[in-house]
């Protein structure tokens, strides 16, 4: 204890000799201060305003309290400042929890998470620069407040940034992994399993290769596990993915059990055509690699190759008028 204790002078000692330490931990304690603050009003702003919305909460149902209380804590912080910014457009929150959805986040308050990230980087964001420019540089107070601006519309747009590229890699993963799953989808409808036994089984097999399909076609097999048919629960899945060769896979098989056709067939055909496409898509992928590279050449390699092939001559002649002048 004395030692801590000792530790904790020399620090004080330190910052109080040094005024560039003094500076730093000022703005270190002003930054958290006014973020405690900002998120202290916030949460009092809540609980005051939704007074109802709180005691129906606490009313719930007691089988939905163990999965609320083993939730993230940052989601539990930021879902209450999310209830306030949730726009009011109907279409608006539709369409954000489609993108979530499509990312693989399907938690009940992520909509609500998703929103308060994004009011609080918003906030918090421009009060560390503003803190850290104050601090630390002289810039009088437009310069300042112009980056206090820019960080807070760069904190609001961030998470946008991270949903559009979660989405993009997730349906690129799903995108990749549907061919094989097709293939085993083929070879245990032929072999005498149902739609619904032929993917849990293709689930179990795809559960290292491909996580991300597997979650979605093991969801499918607990949907229709719970009494949801298989067409409501091969919708969910189409909406749920967002990928095109889900959407083209789902409405095969939906024609197929309408006109009571060999599922097996209908599969082993549609896996022939997402064979196709994949190696159309590898082809394409190919015919583009000479018009990217053609601006690294420009750019990096040709102006080096003719400093080196150049050079010398330019420097001999240069000599050389130099050497008659």
């Amino acid at each position: 204890m004395d030692q801590l204790l000792s530790a904790f002078f020399g620090l004080l000692h330190g910052l109080t000799t040094q005024p560039e330490m003094a500076q730093l931990g000022f703005a270190a304690m002003l930054g958290v201060a006014v973020f405690v603050l900002m998120v202290a009003v916030l949460l009092l702003a809540t609980s005051i305003l939704q007074p109802i919305r709180s005691r129906l909460r606490r009313l719930d149902a007691e089988d939905e309290e163990p999965a609320a209380a083993n939730a993230p804590l940052i989601e539990r912080l930021v879902e209450p400042i999310g209830n306030l910014m949730l726009p009011r457009a109907e279409e608006s929150r539709i369409r954000a929890n489609q993108r979530l959805r499509h990312a693989g986040i399907l938690s009940s308050g992520a909509l609500s998470t998703y929103f308060g990230v994004k009011f609080l980087l918003a906030v918090l964001l421009p009060a560390i620069a503003v803190t850290l420019l104050l601090g630390f540089t002289r810039m009088p107070g437009a310069p300042v407040l112009l980056f206090g601006v820019a960080a807070a519309i760069a904190g609001y747009l961030a998470p946008n940034v991270w949903l559009e590229f979660a989405v993009r890699e997730r349906t690129r993963r799903i995108r990749h992994g549907l061919p094989d799953a097709l293939d085993l989808l083929v070879a245990c409808s032929e072999a005498g399993l149902g739609l619904v036994a032929a993917i849990q089984r293709v689930a179990a097999d795809l559960e290292i290769s491909h996580p991300e399909l597997a979650a979605e076609l093991r969801l499918f097999g607990m949907q229709t596990r719970a009494g949801m048919s298989n067409r409501d629960a091969l919708r969910d899945l189409e909406h749920r993915t967002g990928v095109e060769d889900v959407r083209g896979l789902v409405t095969t098989l939906l024609q197929s059990m309408r006109f009571g056709t060999s599922i097996a067939s209908t599969l082993r055909i549609y896996s022939e055509e997402i064979r196709d496409k994949r190696i159309q898509r590898a082809e394409e992928h190919a015919a583009k690699v000479g018009t990217k590279m053609l601006f690294p050449l420009v750019l990096c390699i040709f102006p080096s190759f003719f400093v080196v092939t150049l050079g010398p001559p330019i420097l001999g002649a240069v000599r050389a008028l130099s050497g008659s002048g």
